[in-house]
């Protein structure tokens, strides 16, 4: 919950961010400023699988190192498991998978594990306990006692994710956590988020995969420039009515079908079988819909099918960066 210019913690909330901006100041006297981020808001609800989205520049990682206490906002608030953003008590509860990490090439992934559980206050017979299972969660088990210099990037990333799991933290921070991971390897780390998120743990992740995004997330929050265009859940966004193809199946004369949706300049007709087409086209409205409606009909054409098409989240996101960059 938010009050006045401060939040007031909320236990349903992990993350909240008010009026969040950041100003990056360069050059002689910091004369050159550069807006990173402008009036931020957004809420990340607990247990749930929040999805980062944005286009290189966008503000992704500025948001998170501030989030993280990495780097200092210059003005609003946020808060991170009811603490300030960046506080000790915040961070104790975050574990972080941070975008080309990089470990000491001569441990293996047991020693790893050992050495960021101890950062974390863990003790020994603790991390070597919990070791085994993560591991074997994340895809390594049989390669714990190889040095990492011989590991893939999609076996560091899977090591990494296995250290931000370590100490079971309440939030796990994860930039680009498929990056460099075959299509196996992806499906086992999502389905990992999922069990973890079930368990109640909170996974606040950036990617530039979309579809990953699609297939993880319960909620997104779409970033350009620095400004939030857009929150919602997923399925929200990619069934807004506004945005949406329709679908026709259709039987009937080809010219008469173009004449009829010729107003819309937008659709696109397909030959599927003598007298029958497909047509894809985009409307607004309900009204529209019916008008539409009672003109096939009006005119002989028969309608086999008709269903809006769902968008992809991939085709969410081009809009709406589309429209504020244009």
């Amino acid at each position: 919950m938010i009050v006045g210019s401060e939040i007031k913690p909320d236990p349903a909330i992990v993350i909240e961010a008010k009026n969040l901006s950041k100003i990056y100041r360069s050059g002689l006297f910091r004369r050159k400023r550069f807006q990173a981020l402008k009036d931020v808001c957004l809420q990340v609800p607990a247990g749930s699988i929040y999805g980062l989205l944005g286009p290189n520049g966008a503000g992704k990682t500025t948001l998170i190192k501030i989030l993280l206490g990495i780097t200092s906002r210059t003005s609003g608030a946020a808060t991170v498991l009811g603490s300030a953003a960046g506080s000790m008590a915040a961070r104790r509860e975050i574990g972080y998978l941070p975008e080309n990490h990089r470990l000491p090439r001569h441990l293996t992934a047991n020693t790893a594990l050992e050495y960021y559980g101890s950062l974390s206050g863990m003790s020994l017979s603790a991390i070597r306990a919990a070791s085994p299972k993560l591991l074997e969660a994340v895809g390594l088990k049989g390669r714990e006692r190889e040095r990492v210099s011989g590991y893939s990037k999609g076996m560091l990333q899977r090591l990494g994710l296995a250290q931000a799991m370590l100490h079971q933290p309440k939030l796990i921070v994860l930039d680009e956590p498929t990056d460099g991971v075959d299509p196996v390897g992806r499906r086992e780390i999502r389905e990992v988020l999922k069990r973890l998120a079930y368990e109640g743990h909170t996974i606040f992740l950036n990617s530039h995969l979309l579809q990953e995004i699609e297939l993880v997330c319960d909620s997104v929050a779409i970033l350009n420039r620095g400004e939030v265009l857009k929150t919602g859940g997923v399925q929200e966004l990619t069934r807004s009515l506004s945005d949406a193809p329709v679908l026709f199946q259709l039987v009937g004369n080809r010219d008469v079908i173009q004449r009829i949706f010729q107003p819309s300049g937008s659709a696109q007709i397909r030959d599927v079988a003598a007298d029958a087409y497909e047509v894809e086209t985009r409307i607004a409205r309900q009204s529209e819909m019916d008008q539409l409606v009672d003109s096939l009909r009006q005119n002989g054409i028969s309608i086999y099918r008709m269903a809006r098409r769902e968008q992809t989240l991939e085709e969410v996101f081009m809009n709406l960066v589309g429209e504020a960059t244009r």
